[in-house]
């Protein structure tokens, strides 16, 4: 179904040439017709090509009849957070997450908060493959309004917040989109808070915009010296985050997803999380030590977002640190997450390092293996044939997103990469050994396979 455009997460490329103004030009054409001309919010980070871009989108969608609210510089899930509480019928974000400044995308977002479906994406596809675009009249065109509109949203993700400590917190946006509404938003709770990284420059000279810990060693050294009791990073939209001890040390995503799930499950007395197949098996392991359900969907936040809306699960998250809070929105959102982590520790009375520490630590090994995207198809059948026999007794598989095999000791994921001629390989187990040996093995059929 997904066509050439649409990733994992929205449309992405290289600025000026995958993404140009002609082709934002034509989304905004396309969304136009879509909603019937309705009324859309927009978007942008902070990267240097977001106005060119939003400019021809926003050209698009006027000249399709749309009403433009312009939300200038917003984090993702804020701009999400706004399309529904602004009662438009869609959203627009222009971004490329945390890819570096040369890259910048599309993301698009119902009503309701949540990102466009992969049927949705393929419409939009459809629309602009066939370009019978609509071009109202003048005297029929759309309009633009320009709004401020933040103030929303952090009155409703910090409404019900309130803490018996008063926290030492440092931020780092990146001087991505966070830069103003993540320092605002623990201000206005009563956090002691310090920020680096926070002037909005679409350069990134702090830092890369994605928040892995190899990027954020600054951060970490500022906690540590500060003496704060937690550090949050973001990427540059806001819809992912990485959260540092006490101690100064970067905690690891899965650790921090497994015990906020196992946490919020325990809290509610049960219920369905959703995550994908690429997440750690300690997930699934902590939610359902507290009797809750765990859903494994394909990668990417809008398979993540679509199963959370469709099977009323009480959250959802990745193992990148996009996190789904669906009582507040259906958008990843490293803000809000940020916030509830926090609003955990003080629960539980513990800090960063305590919260995260009774969670085990897996190995996890990652492979890939070049693959002509015509051979996909085949090899990916030969693989769901020759590997299981080099691994008796298989626990179960799932084809959810590639091929995933559960076994004794660990799992092993291959999935063909969407955006490269390519295919992916996971493997994690309980110990690195085991996780090494599992790899070895499956390296090798795979070779094998391939050649």
């Amino acid at each position: 179904m997904p066509g050439r455009l649409f990733g994992t997460s929205g449309i992405r490329g290289l600025v000026n040439r995958e993404i140009t103004p002609f082709l934002t030009l034509d989304v905004g054409l396309s969304l136009a017709m879509r909603t019937r001309s309705g009324r859309i919010a927009v978007g942008t980070d902070t990267r240097i090509s977001g106005p060119m871009l939003a400019n021809a989108l926003v050209s698009g969608l006027i000249a399709g009849g749309c009403e433009v609210q312009e939300l200038g510089i917003v984090p993702t899930p804020v701009l999400a957070y706004l399309t529904r509480s602004l009662g438009a019928s869609a959203g627009v974000m222009v971004t490329a997450s945390h890819n570096p400044p040369e890259y910048n995308g599309i993301k698009l977002f119902n009503g309701n908060s949540m990102s466009f479906t992969v049927q949705q994406q393929f419409e939009i596809e459809k629309l602009l493959q066939e370009r019978n675009f609509v071009h109202e009249p003048w005297d029929k065109l759309g309009r633009t309004t320009v709004l401020a509109e933040t103030a929303r949203y952090i009155q409703e993700i910090a409404r019900n917040v309130n803490f018996r400590k008063h926290w030492r917190v440092v931020l780092d946006p990146g001087c991505g989109a966070t830069y103003d509404v993540a320092p605002r938003v623990f201000s206005q709770i009563g956090c002691k808070i310090n920020s680096m990284n926070a002037q909005p420059d679409g350069n990134f000279p702090g830092r890369s915009p994605e928040p892995s810990p190899e990027n954020i060693k600054d951060l970490c050294a500022f906690v540590r010296e500060s003496g704060a009791d937690v550090g949050f990073a973001y990427d540059g939209d806001g819809d992912r985050f990485t959260v540092v001890g006490e101690d100064g040390v970067a905690l690891s995503l899965d650790q921090v997803l497994a015990a906020y799930a196992m946490h919020l499950t325990k809290k509610k007395g049960g219920g369905l999380v959703v995550t994908t197949v690429e997440a750690s098996m300690m997930v699934e392991e902590a939610v359902r030590s507290v009797g809750g359900e765990i859903e494994r969907t394909a990668v990417g936040d809008v398979n993540v977002a679509a199963s959370v809306h469709d099977h009323k699960a009480i959250f959802g998250g990745e193992p990148c640190g996009a996190w789904i809070h669906p009582e507040q929105h259906f958008a990843p959102d490293g803000i809000l997450s940020s916030l509830l982590f926090l609003k955990a520790l003080d629960d539980m009375r513990l800090s960063a390092s305590e919260f995260v520490g009774s969670m085990p630590r897996y190995a996890t090994i990652r492979g890939k293996f070049n693959c002509p995207n015509e051979r996909k198809t085949d090899v990916m059948t030969r693989i769901a044939k020759l590997l299981p026999p080099s691994f008796p007794g298989i626990l179960g598989e799932e084809s959810t997103d590639g091929l995933r095999f559960v076994l004794e000791e660990g799992w092993i994921l291959v999935r063909p990469s969407g955006t490269e001629p390519l295919l992916r390989m996971t493997v994690e187990a309980k110990t690195a050994s085991i996780a090494k040996e599992i790899y070895r093995l499956a390296n090798k059929v795979i070779g094998e396979i391939i050649q």
